[in-house]
């Protein structure tokens, strides 16, 4: 369902665990900062609002969202962190830079989650332009960031 009809901040509440003990890698891409930073403000909140320590939450920043991939399996292959939340918006634009760049996130996020059996989740936006991005990061349509950290919780329920 697209975030138009549905808001990305709006969640169920099945399979959400005790996350109290649990460690939380959040990666942040500096690209698009205006988006990113609002996006790293609804994982975090979420995060604490369900019951994790701030101190089991780490914070790193990579420079855009192509390096969240290797970001995420230095993070992924630490015994100190269960879950990684990869955040980033790349802006559709006039070149084909924008489905290089969102297909090669997307498959490598996922090998890094297969690689080692961890949640490792997909905090993108994708948006056609940056109005958009705004209306997911804590705009009319909710924060991306939100949703990711649910997800992340919800996985840990495996």
């Amino acid at each position: 369902m697209s975030s138009a009809n549905k808001n990305l901040s709006h969640h169920s509440s099945k399979n959400l665990i005790d996350i109290s003990a649990k460690r939380f890698g959040i990666l942040v891409s500096e690209w698009n900062e205006e988006v990113t930073e609002k996006l790293f403000e609804g994982a975090y909140e979420t995060l604490l609002k369900h019951g994790a320590k701030a101190e089991n939450i780490t914070r790193r920043d990579v420079p855009g969202s192509y390096e969240l991939s290797l970001g995420a399996q230095f993070l992924a292959q630490s015994q100190e962190i269960d879950a990684v939340i990869c955040l980033g918006c790349v802006v559709q634009g006039e070149t084909r830079h924008f489905d290089f760049i969102c297909q090669a996130v997307a498959q490598g996020i996922t090998t890094v989650a297969l690689k080692y059996n961890k949640p490792v989740i997909f905090g993108v936006l994708t948006p056609d332009n940056q109005q958009q991005a705004i209306d997911r990061a804590g705009g009319k349509h909710g924060n991306k960031g939100n949703e990711a950290a649910i997800a992340a919780i919800k996985m840990l329920a495996f």
